[in-house]
């Protein structure tokens, strides 16, 4: 059997619950994967089931698939299900698991990671010059803010003054977020900015495709090597979804927060590190 998060029916957080079904076959050109980490995204309730990203490993593939084999660790992405102990994708939806990539990390990667690169790709950050990311504090905001580091800008980051001492830690100049932005702005960078990056709006501007697998190989490699953080900060249990969603909706996570479907009891505070930087630019 398969437990599998769902709606029974459109309403608020306390309908949502784990139901048992059968446990999927791939059909052709398709793979099974069991789940070992999803991220938790915002993103619209499907009684068909929730979640988009995931990490995990085959185990059993459909006809006409040459690309992947029972025991490969992989992380990928669909439209919905992915909060579940097994999900059933095309074998072109996921990617090879970089082995110094967590499963936490590795599960809530593609979302954040593509929405921040395209943000930065649309901005366009020069080396030498300065480029202001609002929401550094988040997830998508904190990958965006250490995208435009790696592109040689000085990088100054929004975001509430609890995750100042993280956006220093990464290189990133905090100011607070809200009324009187742009005074802020003048004091540390009195020479103006360059380019502006608001991961929220920019991504969506962007003319790359959603499913841009090479970017998203990019991005598993930098985090793999340590040049970009991806800040998981809690990680639950399956079963404590609801209590997962409510973290996500009640505060203001400065962080991912996922899902792992093996036992296990919740844990916050995960530790997080600098980021080593290389010379590197998502813009080309």
């Amino acid at each position: 059997m398969n437990r599998a998060v769902k709606f029974p029916r459109y309403g608020r957080l306390e309908l949502l619950e784990i139901i048992e079904e059968p446990l999927p076959a791939p059909e052709a050109g398709q793979v099974l994967v069991r789940v070992e980490a999803t991220g938790l995204n915002p993103a619209p309730r499907f009684l068909a089931g929730q979640g988009t990203d995931f990490a995990g490993v085959v185990e059993s593939v459909g006809s006409a698939v040459t690309l992947w084999h029972a025991g490969d660790e992989v992380l990928g992405h669909t439209l919905h299900g992915s909060h579940s102990d097994h999900v059933q994708v095309s074998q072109g939806d996921i990617i090879r698991k970089p082995d110094e990539l967590s499963w936490e990390v590795a599960g809530s990667l593609y979302i954040p990671a593509v929405s921040a690169w395209d943000a930065v790709q649309f901005a366009r950050p020069r080396a030498g010059g300065t480029a202001l990311v609002h929401a550094a504090g988040g997830a998508v905001g904190a990958i965006a803010a250490q995208l435009a580091l790696l592109s040689g800008a000085t990088v100054i980051g929004t975001g509430r003054p609890e995750s100042f001492d993280h956006l220093r830690d990464l290189g990133v100049i905090p100011v607070t977020a809200g009324p009187g932005l742009q005074g802020r702005v003048a004091q540390v960078a009195p020479q103006g900015i360059d380019a502006e990056i608001d991961p929220l709006v920019d991504a969506a501007m962007t003319s790359e495709p959603w499913t841009n697998w090479a970017t998203v190989a990019t991005m598993a490699d930098l985090v793999a090597t340590h040049q970009i953080v991806v800040p998981v900060v809690a990680v639950y249990p399956l079963d404590e979804v609801r209590d997962a969603y409510r973290e996500r909706q009640e505060g203001e996570a400065e962080g991912m927060i996922v899902l792992r479907t093996d036992a296990g009891r919740r844990a916050h505070g995960v530790p997080r590190h600098r980021a080593a930087g290389r010379d590197y630019s998502p813009a080309e």
